[in-house]
């Protein structure tokens, strides 16, 4: 059984995320705690698998909080926000300091089957993973040590999937990848609102400009596009270049954006002018789609186990036989480096 502690100061939330819970035979709500103080004993003495954490609550926040827990006493952690913007910029900021996930309060958005689907598997993928303290960088980029490399990209794509801890592991490579890297392509599990908000971060902190796609964006030297959340991403070809292609279309492997969908895209356009990366996360979305890219000619990588937050996806692709090469979070860049310059 998973051991669930939810934290949360409305009544109700913790109401309606107890019942959303309690009905699988592999999940128990094993308390629940109004803020942080009460949350903190409650933690010590039920030992929960998994936390559901509120941002703001009263006596103190939810990413000081956050913040404390990493540090003395890791648990996996699933973060409930509104979806606005404003709250976006915040809950990325749980992401980058040790959060596994972060998904709508009931109610905020979507249907409430689509809720309870959404949590439960979230919390599936939050009791296998592996948190990790990871403390928030500058906010400055850094060049890499490649960029005196010049390449010249202009007919190669570069594209990226990822999941359950993937913000901050799409973010670790990006910013070891020179201004002049191919044209990127990144679909990373993620509602509405928050795609921009982790897009703009990204553009932050990367030598090349990230944003959020939109449909028909060209995808160019330099420049990395995010799908939007709630929308497939596909790949084009629009004469001798690219393009993407922002669609709407049923969920794949419970996603929408799917890593999948932009995989097969890249493999049916790119064919061997691609490098395809598979991230940390949880499911199978991804692992066909790595498999296509690489009998089209890609080269492709799977993330390891170790530097895996929850080694779902590149698994499933490893086992299929989609992966051309398995590698350390730490040693990715300099992979998809030696590919794009040959």
């Amino acid at each position: 059984m998973i051991r669930v502690l939810i934290v949360d100061d409305s009544a109700l939330v913790r109401k309606v995320l107890t019942e959303q819970l309690s009905g699988q035979s592999d999940i128990t709500v094993v308390g629940t705690a109004s803020d942080p103080y009460i949350a903190r004993d409650r933690i010590a003495s039920l030992q929960p698998d998994v936390i559901t954490l509120d941002i703001e609550m009263p006596r103190m926040d939810g990413l000081t909080f956050l913040s404390k827990l990493m540090k003395y006493h890791p648990v996996p952690t699933i973060v409930i926000s509104s979806l606005t913007p404003q709250n976006s910029d915040t809950a990325l900021r749980a992401l980058r300091l040790g959060a596994i996930d972060v998904i709508s309060k009931p109610g905020s958005q979507f249907t409430v089957s689509e809720d309870s689907l959404r949590l439960v598997r979230a919390v599936r993928a939050a009791a296998v993973a592996k948190p990790k303290r990871t403390e928030e960088t500058s906010e400055t980029a850094k060049a890499s040590d490649a960029e005196h490399l010049l390449l010249s990209t202009t007919h190669k794509v570069l594209a990226i999937g990822a999941s359950t801890g993937g913000t901050v592991a799409i973010e670790s490579v990006l910013r070891a990848l020179p201004s002049s890297i191919a044209g990127t392509v990144i679909v990373q599990h993620m509602p509405e609102h928050f795609t921009e908000a982790f897009a703009k971060r990204l553009n932050s902190v990367c030598a090349m400009e990230v944003r959020e796609a939109k449909d028909g964006d060209s995808v160019v030297p330099g420049v990395a596009l995010v799908a939007p959340g709630n929308h497939h991403m596909l790949l084009q070809l629009n004469g001798a270049s690219y393009m993407v292609r922002i669609k709407d279309g049923p969920p794949v492997h419970y996603q929408r954006p799917s890593v999948d969908v932009l995989f097969q895209s890249v493999a049916r356009n790119a064919g061997s002018n691609a490098v395809g990366v598979l991230l940390t996360g949880m499911g199978a979305d991804g692992a066909k789609g790595l498999l296509a890219m690489r009998q089209g000619g890609a080269h492709t990588i799977a993330q390891d186990k170790k530097s895996s937050v929850v080694f779902g996806m590149p698994k499933e692709a490893i086992s299929l036989g989609g992966a051309s090469e398995i590698a350390g979070l730490s040693q990715i860049p300099q992979s998809i480096m030696r590919q794009l310059v040959q």
